[in-house]
């Protein structure tokens, strides 16, 4: 079955004639270009400095743990110098809430950096896409 200019296969209605009384607005393609390079640019720093925040992230989390490795040796030769049940007892109370409020420190630490760096994405993100909405809005203004 041969298809016309006019016609689709299963269809009686002519294409060509509806979309010649279509008012398409032109569009500026080196403009929408531009803002597609722009768009890019600000994706490709989205993600650069969502890497620089992973990164910052897991060197502070290999800090903490190493920092952690050095306490629990610490703790452990404290724990094994010879002295009265009493005297251990409140030196293991002491350090157990020691490490608890240090654990919480650092919980809180570590929730601080991955917020600042989602914060610092979704700014670049929210900037470019309000810089796009201004664009279309400038380029609405120069067509009316």
């Amino acid at each position: 079955m041969a298809v016309s200019k006019k016609t689709g296969p299963n269809w009686d209605f002519d294409f060509e004639k509806y979309f010649a009384e279509m008012k398409i607005p032109s569009m500026d393609a080196s403009a929408f270009l531009e803002a597609q390079q722009r768009n890019m640019e600000a994706m490709t720093a989205a993600n650069q400095t969502a890497m620089e925040g992973m990164q910052t992230v897991a060197k502070r989390q290999a800090d903490l743990l190493r920092q952690m490795a050095e306490d629990m040796n610490a703790l452990s030769t404290n724990m094994m110098t010879p002295s009265e049940p009493q005297t251990q007892v409140a030196k293991q109370a002491e350090l157990t809430k020691k490490q608890f409020e240090k654990s919480l420190s650092n919980m809180k630490e570590m929730a601080e950096l991955i917020s600042k760096s989602q914060s610092e994405v979704a700014n670049i993100i929210t900037g470019r896409i309000s810089e796009a909405l201004d664009e279309v809005r400038s380029a609405a203004e120069k067509k009316g």
